[in-house]
Parts: structure tokens; C-alpha cells; sequence
């Protein structure tokens, strides 16, 4: 979405996001989908390929986005956030229904409006998931189903729908871009009949992604204009490959990858180990319409509708994940680490250690996990025991804490930890507790005063 914004934006935080290929079965559904009616569903995963998040926008026409899953930006910027939402873009985004609703026939339409005094007045929702990202060894694949605003020539000056991803780290901070790392799977300008797709990382401007136009290329929609029916848009980022890839395609055909070695290691990491959170709006002017003659005028027309059927993220596993347990957890059971409810940071991978499975790495100061619903029974624990590896380099260190019921919660107990010879070189650490009974949300923190990596966690579990 910051595609030629020519907006200087600050720099990065640590990791990472990666890449893309398409397995023949899954892009031949996309071509499918992308000719299926306008109310078509999410299509049915291929063989290897699970879904993880999906919303097919049914429900009674005007009504508002599923809060659940989606949250609305409002205004002219993030909070404490760069102006204009930090592209130079001249609308005010809303939660009002006019700019955002559903249309009673399985679609979602954003609408920039006009009002008597020429101020324009559009929408913006992301998921309030930011872990999107694939498991060590697999893929994920984020893809829509959209019609962009069917409206071309002067009357489409300063449009500039969207379907894009941000980095995890980028929440809250709202000043660390590029360098969390942009995936813009579907961009458009001024009506034209072009989807570009790019991928913005390291600083800004120039650096090694070439800020503040990112890596990006561009194609045409064909059948039909990109305005005139709906196509299916998608990225692929993939893990299984070496170098990892991001792949981008429309209507199943990809046409735009780009690969880890384009870039620096460090780089490349810092966009790309962590998650990412998905995001559907309308601008209205900004610096990528003002590289293809400028923002919205007196001929611009108002309310016409970026039509979205349904946002899909699918994955494909390159290990064996533990799925959260369905009721209570056995706090004296081992707990899976892979097995969170939420997390920030975390990265699953596969593990050489006892068992096989996964554990969750890349685990830096500030990162977490949250685990429901742990039940510790009447008779207090007092111990905590956890599975642990570690590389990191010399002089890096830091504790594994345990907090319940809120991630900034006093710690109940904690570990210190540093290198135990290797990313997969385990070892068992206790650590005592204060006692804890009955039923607890619990959150593992990592706390350090270097901002490198420094532990890998396999299982933990609690004793008497």
C-alpha cells in the first residue's frame, strides 16, 4: 500500500517473512474460483493444505464487518502514527456502513464517498490475527476473491484499492516500516487495468528493497478488466524452497516472486520471522496515484464500490503441529509449545529433539505465547519445567518467565537461559514458582536485554 508513496517512513524491528509456490492442484481451484459466480465460497482447500482463516462476508446487506475477526482503522492515521496514514493519501476512513458493509449477497463493499464540501470519506479494516505466517518447512497461501472499483478514465483520478499484509511488529509501533516487512498482494490506481504486487522491506528511502517503491512488478487481468468482474488474487510464501520465496499471482498464474537472496540475510529476516496481519481498503489519492497523474478532482466520481467475496488463508504444513487442546489443559501434562492459543514472534519449526513434532523459536525480548485454560487442580504447584534450546552467541542471554491470566502480569517465576550449544540442544530447566491452584491463562514472556534471539521452547510443564 506504500508503493511509490515517496513518504519517508522509519526503520525496522528483527525478523521475518518469506515465500511462494503453487502446487498444480490449488492453482488450478484458483482459476476455478476465479471464474465462479460473485457470491461464490472460499473454495475447498486442495489436498495438503489446511484453512486457517476464512470469511466469506455473508450477512444481511448494510450491516458492519464481523468484529471478531476484523477491526476498523478510522481516521487519517494510526495513533501516534505517521499523517495520512503515511502515503499522503486525502480521505478519512470510517466504520460508518456507508464506506463499509456487506451487500446481502455474500460480498463485502468499501466505498469512498464525497460529501457537499469535496472531503472524501472511505474504509479500512485488518484482521485482528497478526500470526499469519507459514510453519518451518511449509507454506501459507493468503488469497481474495475481488472486483475493483468498476470505474475507469478521469472519473477513476485518485483511486487506489488494496489487498495487503503488514508485519506483526508494525502493530502498535506504527514507525518501524519498511523494515517489518509490506506484502502488497493486490494494489490498483486510477482505474487502470493492472494489479501490482510488491514486497517492501529493509530502509528507507532505497536500501536493498528499493524504498520507497519496494520489489514489486505488475500484470493485466484478462477475461475480464480488473474493474469490469471479479479475479483472485494471492500470495504464496514459502518455506519449503531454498531459497525461501514470495510468490504472487492472479487467477492461479504467478507473476511476480521474490527471493531471499535478492536481498541481505538480515533483511530478509527482519521482514520476514515473524507474522503478519491482513488488510482491505479504498484510498483516495496518496504517492502511488500521483505516479499515474495525480489524486481525485472535480471529475472524480464517488461510491464506487471495491467488491471483496471472500479473504482465505490456507497452509500447508512442513512438520506436525499440536492444535490447541478442545478443553482444559493438564498443567502436569507437558504442553506443547507449537500448541498456543496466541503469540507474538514466535516462529513454529521442526525439532530434532525426543518426540520430533515442532517447537517454537526466533524467541527475543519482548516475544510471547499465551497458553488457556491450564488447569492446576486444588494442591498448589510450585514448579516449572521447560524444554529448552539455545545458540545464541556469547554474552546473550535471557529469562523465560511464567505469567497468568495477562501477558504483563507479575511473573509467577522465571529461568534464566543462554546458549546450551545449539538451536537444537536441549535441555531440561526447573525453576521454582509462587504456588498457583485452580484453572489459569498462561503466558510465556521472554525477556532480554539484547534484542538477538536467544531461546528455543519445545514443551513446559508444572509440579508440586
Amino acid at each position: 500500500m506504500s508503493a511509490s508513496s515517496g513518504i519517508p517512513r522509519p526503520r525496522p524491528l528483527r525478523r521475518a517473512l518469506v515465500a511462494v509456490a503453487a502446487a498444480l492442484g490449488l492453482a488450478a481451484a484458483v482459476a476455478t474460483a476465479a471464474t465462479a459466480p460473485a457470491s461464490a465460497s472460499a473454495p475447498t482447500p486442495p489436498a495438503g493444505w489446511t484453512q486457517v482463516f476464512a470469511d466469506d462476508f455473508n450477512g444481511a446487506a448494510g450491516s458492519g464487518v464481523n468484529t471478531a475477526d476484523w477491526r476498523y482503522d478510522t481516521g487519517t492515521a494510526y495513533p501516534g502514527g505517521a499523517a495520512n496514514w503515511g502515503t499522503g493519501e486525502v480521505e478519512t476512513m470510517t466504520s460508518s456502513t456507508s464506506n463499509v458493509a456487506l451487500d446481502g449477497n455474500g460480498n463485502l463493499l468499501i466505498t469512498p464517498r464525497r460529501d457537499a464540501s469535496g472531503h472524501w470519506t472511505s474504509g479500512r479494516i485488518e484482521t485482528n490475527r497478526t500470526d499469519f505466517q507459514p510453519p518451518a518447512g511449509g507454506k501459507l497461501r493468503v488469497q481474495a476473491r475481488i472486483r475493483m472499483p468498476d470505474v475507469t478514465g478521469a472519473a477513476a483520478k485518485g483511486y487506489w484499492p488494496a489487498f495487503w499484509m503488514l508485519g506483526a511488529p508494525f502493530r502498535g509501533n506504527y514507525w518501524n516500516w519498511p523494515g517489518i516487512g509490506e506484502l502488497d498482494i493486490m494494489e490498483n490506481v486510477q482505474g487502470l487495468n493492472t494489479d501490482w504486487a510488491t514486497m517492501h522491506c529493509g530502509t528507507n528511502p532505497g536500501g536493498p528493497c528499493n524504498e520507497t517503491s519496494g520489489i514489486g512488478n505488475s500484470t493485466s487481468c484478462t477475461g475480464t478488466t480488473c474493474q469490469g468482474g471479479f479475479h483472485t488474487y494471492a500470495m504464496e510464501w514459502d518455506r519449503s524452497t531454498s531459497p525461501e520465496q514470495i510468490r504472487f499471482s492472479l487467477d492461479g498464474v504467478t507473476f511476480h516472486t521474490v527471493r531471499a537472496d535478492q536481498v541481505d540475510a538480515t533483511t530478509w529476516a527482519n521482514a520476514t520471522e515473524h507474522g503478519y496481519f491482513i488488510i482491505l481498503n479504498v484510498a483516495m489519492g496518496g504517492g502511488f496515484p500521483d505516479a499515474f497523474g495525480g489524486g481525485p478532482d472535480g471529475g472524480t466520481e464517488p461510491g464506487h464500490s471495491m467488491a471483496v467475496d471472500y479473504v482465505q488463508v490456507l497452509q500447508s504444513s512442513g512438520g506436525t503441529t499440536t492444535p490447541p487442546p478442545t478443553g482444559n489443559r493438564d498443567a502436569y501434562g507437558a504442553i506443547q509449545a507449537e500448541s498456543y492459543d496466541s503469540q507474538s514472534g514466535v516462529v513454529p519449526e521442526a525439532t530434532t529433539d525426543t518426540g520430533g513434532g515442532q517447537d517454537i523459536g526466533s524467541l527475543a525480548n519482548g516475544d510471547w505465547a499465551l497458553y488457556k485454560g491450564v488447569n492446576f487442580g486444588s494442591t498448589a504447584a510450585r514448579q516449572f519445567y521447560a524444554r529448552v534450546a539455545s545458540g545464541a552467541a556469547g554474552g546473550v542471554s535471557g529469562l523465560v518467565e511464567v505469567r497468568l491470566d495477562s501477558r504483563t502480569s507479575t511473573p509467577v517465576g522465571s529461568f534464566a537461559v543462554g546458549s546450551t550449544g545449539g538451536w537444537q540442544s536441549w535441555r531440561t530447566v526447573p525453576a521454582n514458582i509462587g504456588p498457583v491452584t485452580g484453572t489459569h491463562d498462561v503466558y510465556l514472556t521472554f525477556t532480554s536485554g539484547q534484542p538477538a534471539d536467544f531461546v528455543n521452547v519445545n514443551w513446559f510443564d508444572f509440579g508440586h
